[in-house]
């Protein structure tokens, strides 16, 4: 395919050997198929501020932090050196979270590197050597779903413990390889100290999961992950030996039930819609 203009410095410094299809186009980046001597990666190449359609990115950059007085008040007037250490700092977001998260024992690409606003990272294959697909895009077992939601709480509450919320984690960002989950895109990933929309952010990224897993195994609409792990973490006992038990109550866990029956109720409606869906579509390839 023909070379992408931000790719072609890379291929021109042989960082990248040659440039194979295009991943995907997303809503912060594009993510192209790539090789790199011997191996095939992903690059990840970061759009510019005015063609971002990140919804909210402010609300994200909260709290993140910024060296020396220079860079602060550039940030502040917006000036143009300002809006570049502005993208510089979302684009370091990403590999500074991914780094951290794979030391903490998370499931997330390997990065290799960030050079100009594109990050080289590990192509997420399954077994065949294809690319894993999305969670959104697999059918799971009630065994299997039960199986990785329990996977996906670890590894939520191990980024928690390194002060790290994905701030959009859903099954659009899960990969799921023949190991099981992978964590991806985290540009705007968020500090969980420092961010005023931490608590919110976070309850929605695992409700999320429950959410989507909850399609396969319904029981898990009634755990209580989210508020169970937020609170160990905001009294200070929230550590990776943690054991979590899906359950949590406050003193308005009664005004809750209602909101969990119909979150009950929807999903097995969403799930038999799916599985009509899936009829149709094996009726349709018999004829």
């Amino acid at each position: 395919m023909k070379i992408p203009e931000r790719l072609q410095p890379l291929v021109d410094d042989g960082v990248i050997d040659a440039v194979l299809s295009r991943l995907m186009s997303g809503k912060e980046a594009d993510v192209f198929v790539v090789r790199c001597g011997s191996e095939i990666r992903c690059a990840k190449v970061y759009k510019d501020a005015l063609k971002r359609s990140f919804k909210k990115a402010v609300q994200y950059q909260e709290g993140r932090k910024v060296r020396g007085g220079r860079k602060a008040r550039a940030l502040e007037k917006r000036s143009n050196y300002g809006r570049k250490q502005q993208e510089e700092i979302w684009q370091y977001a990403e590999i500074n979270a991914l780094s951290s998260l794979a030391r903490a024992g998370v499931r997330v690409p390997k990065t290799y590197g960030c050079f100009e606003g594109v990050l080289l990272m590990e192509l997420v294959s399954d077994g065949g050597g294809d690319v894993a697909p999305r969670l959104a895009d697999v059918w799971l077992s009630p065994e299997q779903a039960s199986e990785d939601h329990a996977v996906m709480m670890e590894y939520v509450k191990l980024m928690l413990c390194e002060g790290i919320v994905h701030g959009d984690l859903s099954e659009f960002n899960v990969l799921v390889d023949e190991y099981g989950p992978v964590i991806i895109d985290l540009p705007q990933a968020i500090d969980a100290a420092a961010n005023n929309s931490a608590q919110e952010m976070f309850l929605r990224d695992v409700n999320n999961m429950r959410r989507y897993y909850g399609q396969f195994a319904p029981e898990l609409l009634a755990t209580q992950y989210a508020r169970e792990i937020w609170a160990l973490f905001q009294a200070g006992d929230l550590t990776p030996d943690s054991v979590l038990t899906g359950h949590f109550e406050d003193d308005t866990a009664g005004a809750d039930v209602d909101a969990v029956l119909e979150e009950i109720k929807t999903v097995l409606q969403e799930d038999r819609q799916r599985r009509e869906r899936l009829g149709e579509a094996a009726n349709g390839s018999d004829d």
